[in-house]
């Protein structure tokens, strides 16, 4: 079968069965490192919410919300802004909704993007992209996945090419949505600026890189967001700039964030400075992971783009 039918094949039952986050699980996310992570992404989105006149009817929405932990913590520095819109969550997994449903109770699920409801979006998509099956071409044909010798490979080798037709429909969903109805979305994850050949394919299991054709459906099936894509996808929008998640954090003013955590709770001191370095430091998350964001022209730009 194609590379992209066996990738969504494995995440859709691999996220449908268990939750992959955390200590005990497969990987750990930003927001699961530090609330300073949710409240920096809640503030800019609030922030890009005052600046166009605070519309009444505007709501909080996230792509693959993992725990709900992001959704928790950026929605509380929303309300402490004024924001009082609803919470809504683009979830397929029953196991991950009910975690939401424990950090977000009055939390909205839907199936796609397109359900979400009319109205200014005020969205985030952090490490969803990177989850969305790929094609791979080899030497320009696409790769498929057989069965050789009892286990799975690739039926050809090659200069590896990457395209993602589902990251393209997801953004261009998200831009039909902010054409209509206004509103600002902020995509995090990992990947590069520009299009660029190469092999990105990998599957993480006990927060440890296995071969990507072990084990299908038990661990997780990811590979590098290609940003230039996904702007283009967002056509009739705007787009801003592409900038690495430490220098964006720190914009939002993460350090001093970080500082007053330190100073209302001592004891955490080191918890928050490791924090910190793991989500901006050039050797960790800050240079990997990118960060766009893509909004209505009526919008304005949401802070830590400049």
């Amino acid at each position: 079968m194609p590379l992209e039918a066996y990738m969504e094949a494995c995440n859709t039952y691999y996220y449908a069965t268990r939750d992959p986050l955390g200590s005990a699980g497969d990987f750990t996310t930003a927001p699961e490192i530090s609330q300073m992570f949710g409240e920096m992404v809640g503030a800019a989105l609030a922030d890009c919410w005052a600046r166009a006149g605070k519309p009444s009817d505007a709501i909080y929405a996230e792509l693959g919300p993992g725990r709900g932990t992001l959704a928790s913590d950026a929605a509380r520095v929303m309300r402490s802004a004024g924001f009082e819109g609803g919470v809504h969550m683009v979830e397929n997994s029953p196991v991950l909704r009910d975690a939401q449903r424990e950090a977000v109770p009055e939390a909205i699920h839907h199936e796609t993007i397109a359900d979400l409801p009319d109205g200014p979006l005020l969205l985030v998509a952090n490490e969803f992209f990177d989850a969305l099956p790929i094609r791979q071409l080899a030497n320009g044909i696409e790769r498929r996945v057989m069965v050789m010798a009892g286990g799975l490979a690739f039926d050809r080798d090659g200069a590896i090419t990457e395209v993602s037709p589902a990251r393209e429909e997801a953004g261009a969903g998200i831009a039909k949505k902010l054409e209509k109805n206004g509103g600002v979305a902020i995509v995090i994850d990992y990947g590069h600026a520009e299009t660029a050949p190469g092999d990105t394919l990998q599957a993480v299991r006990r927060h440890k890189f296995t071969p990507v054709l072990a084990d299908p459906g038990e661990q997780d099936l990811t590979s590098h967001v290609d940003f230039e894509a996904l702007a283009k996808a967002a056509n009739n929008v705007s787009v801003t700039q592409v900038v690495t998640q430490g220098d964006w954090l720190r914009r939002l003013g993460i350090e001093a964030r970080a500082e007053a955590l330190v100073s209302a709770n001592p004891d955490k001191r080191d918890d928050v400075r490791v924090a910190l370095y793991r989500l901006t430091a050039p050797d960790q998350m800050g240079d990997l992971f990118k960060v766009m964001a893509i909004h209505s022209p009526d919008w304005p730009v949401p802070a830590g783009f400049a």
